[in-house]
């Protein structure tokens, strides 16, 4: 079976103060440690949503195996971008059974949490497959064929959690360490920097 991956690393990180996107965790930026987790699940096609400062954010990963999609729109919400990259995926690749969808600021996201979220999809009916992690449902999350079009249809400013929410009770859930830690602000910056371990 076919599962792809959308990593959505399209917005302009306001709250931040400066791109998300291009901050280092070790030796790698949020995007190249997300994109390489991703890579190395063994999950194809791999597909990156960029939007604002596209071309700097682009040059850090375009000696990798990804098709980067550009969201011109990407300022109207997360959905505009899950949904535009979703459309790519299947431009290309029709017959993709299920689809990872996750965002590039969860530090703590390995290909080994992917691979989970494969895993519980193969070895259950579920259509959804969510990460677990504060007592939240959330991202990445794995969603089956039967929900693109549920996907297709969210509003521009709407994200995968929607989905997540509307059909909660058949998703199983996989626990996800540290899940809730993302760079939003600088004060999630300041934790990450002295919570290295």
């Amino acid at each position: 079976m076919a599962f792809g991956i959308i990593i959505l690393a399209a917005g302009s990180s306001s709250r931040l103060g400066q791109s998300k996107q291009l901050i280092k965790v070790g030796d790698k930026t949020l995007l190249e440690k997300t994109t390489h987790a991703a890579i190395d699940s063994g999950a194809h096609p791999i597909i990156v949503v960029l939007g604002n400062e596209a071309s700097a954010h682009n040059v850090i990963i375009e000696t990798l195996p990804v098709t980067v999609v550009i969201n011109e729109k990407w300022s109207n919400g997360m959905g505009s971008s899950l949904k535009a990259g979703l459309q790519r995926l299947l431009e290309d690749h029709p017959n993709t059974e299920a689809v990872i969808v996750t965002v590039c600021d969860q530090p703590y996201l390995t290909a080994d949490h992917l691979k989970k979220l494969i895993i519980a999809y193969t070895n259950t009916s579920s259509e959804i497959v969510a990460s677990h992690y504060n007592n939240t449902k959330g991202v990445p999350a794995l969603f089956s064929k039967s929900l693109f079009q549920k996907l297709f249809e969210l509003e521009d400013e709407e994200g995968a959690r929607k989905i997540i929410r509307q059909y909660g009770g058949s998703s199983a859930l996989v626990p996800f360490e540290k899940g809730e830690i993302d760079i939003d602000t600088p004060d999630d910056l300041n934790y990450l920097a002295n919570n290295k371990d």
